[in-house]
């Protein structure tokens, strides 16, 4: 096997709580993460040099040890000694620095490709302690469908999947630091927690009518203030009846959940005319049912 392509799956998060800032500076998550059908995708070549050579689609992305690709390939090879050079390009669809794990995703998929075209044998498991490594999203991108995340999110629990619906993404044109929302997040004031319990209770049902309304984001308190664009889009997309809407991650992508593909279409068509997104994407929850689905090799 000389080349082998992975595909790189986004996240969005159904639930975020944040229960409280740790001693290291981290902070305890609760969160439900579900994957996405929006991917990159990352194709990997041996080479006869002993180099790593990373390209993109984007001429934008950093392709040097500033990438979670590179830092892939460092990690994995200090572990799992490799003699071949590489050639990596990655083909991005997914927004970057949207709070879709764009840049975890495609870590995770430069572990499953090495791991795979050199045969590593390694287990699932296995990758994910690697990867969180990486950055506390990177297990769950390893991991993808509907899961519970815990920790600073490395500890995840496997969900009953999520109901079908289809899901608009829209990123407005502004730049989030995740930093500093966690940093400006108050956790000793009288502030709202989602009901992540609730939640988690209603993914049991498999019905996204009592899903929806209970979705919820504690980061939106601080990000939403400082983006009020943001709160904008969220209303605008429940005027066109969107079961609910809110923001992934720390923002600023927002995604709203629709039970009809034709009313999420028409909302699609408004979006992408109107001025309230610079990136805009209609996908639905992603079911994996095994990691080499989502792997070709040559």
């Amino acid at each position: 096997m000389n080349s082998v392509t992975v595909k790189a799956y986004a996240k969005i998060n159904l639930g975020l709580d944040v229960i409280r800032k740790r001693p290291d500076g981290y902070h305890d998550v609760r969160m439900i993460m579900q994957t996405i059908g929006l991917h990159d995708t990352i194709t990997i070549k041996k080479t006869n040099f002993q180099s790593v050579t990373i390209r993109s689609n984007l001429y934008y992305l950093p392709t040097d040890r500033r990438n979670l690709v590179y830092k892939a390939v460092e990690l994995f090879c200090i572990n799992y000694p490799i003699r071949n050079g590489l050639n990596i390009y990655i083909s991005k669809r997914i927004p970057v620095a949207a709070g879709l794990a764009g840049g975890s995703a495609d870590a995770a998929a430069t572990l499953i490709g090495l791991n795979k075209l050199f045969q590593t044998d390694l287990s699932l498991e296995e990758l994910m302690h690697l990867g969180v490594r990486l950055g506390a999203d990177v297990p769950f991108c390893l991991l993808m469908g509907t899961a519970l995340s815990e920790g600073i999110g490395e500890i995840l629990s496997p969900l009953a999947p999520m109901p079908e619906c289809s899901i608009l993404l829209v990123k407005p044109d502004v730049s989030v630091s995740t930093k500093h929302v966690y940093e400006n997040l108050s956790l000793d004031e009288e502030i709202w927690h989602p009901n992540i319990t609730a939640m988690l209770d209603a993914l049991k049902k498999n019905n996204i009518y009592s899903l929806a309304p209970l979705m919820d984001n504690i980061l939106e308190s601080i990000t939403i203030k400082e983006h009020p664009i943001i709160g904008e889009i969220k209303e605008k997309m429940k005027d066109m009846e969107a079961l609910t809407a809110l923001m992934s991650g720390s923002g600023p992508t927002v995604f709203g959940i629709f039970d009809n593909q034709h009313k999420a279409e028409k909302a699609y068509r408004f979006f992408k005319s109107s001025g309230y997104g610079k990136q805009i994407v209609l996908t639905k929850p992603y079911y994996p049912e095994t990691i080499s689905k989502s792997i070709r090799e040559t």
